[in-house]
């Protein structure tokens, strides 16, 4: 069984726009903004409804450049995550109840409190160019805990 979600990074030159997840899965680590489908609605859709709900901000137009599963041991769901960059957006950047959002140049990104499989997946991000993979875990990262690589497999794409 497959959930569907979204996963936007806003990218203007030399700096990105993540969240510190402050609640509910993945809490106490950086992210991009994202989440689930509701309804009818389209991965795009969702991808610029969630980053609106979580940083206050509108992305004019959004560009899909990953697509990655995610699969933890003993669990037989696996994440659908597809991942999407904003270089343009408008309004003001507001903490939210889920996330509290702040830039980082891109040589000062903060992996070690990220997602481990971040680190790999990210350069291909920052490059422009389409991936796709997946990374099986142990179990959920969380403020206290980074999760270990299990498995992994990260190839560029020519189409998503």
């Amino acid at each position: 069984m497959k959930t569907l979600l979204t996963l936007s990074i806003v990218q203007q030159n030399q700096r990105v726009l993540l969240g510190l997840k402050k609640r509910g899965f993945g809490a106490g680590r950086w992210n991009g903004f994202g989440g689930k489908l509701e309804g009818e609605e389209t991965i795009e859709a969702a991808a610029i409804r969630e980053l609106y709900e979580e940083a206050g901000v509108s992305a004019r137009s959004v560009d899909k450049l990953g697509i990655l599963e995610f699969s933890f041991a003993n669990e037989p769901k696996v994440l659908e995550m597809h991942i999407f960059r904003v270089t343009e957006f408008s309004g003001e950047l507001l903490e939210s109840e889920e996330m509290k959002p702040r830039w980082f140049n891109v040589d000062k990104i903060p992996f070690p409190d990220m997602w481990s499989d971040d680190i790999y997946w990210f350069p291909h991000f920052l490059a422009g160019k389409k991936f796709r993979g997946r990374f099986h875990f142990d179990r959920p990262s969380d403020a206290k805990y980074q999760a270990k690589i299990l498995e992994m497999e990260l190839n560029e794409a020519e189409e998503l």
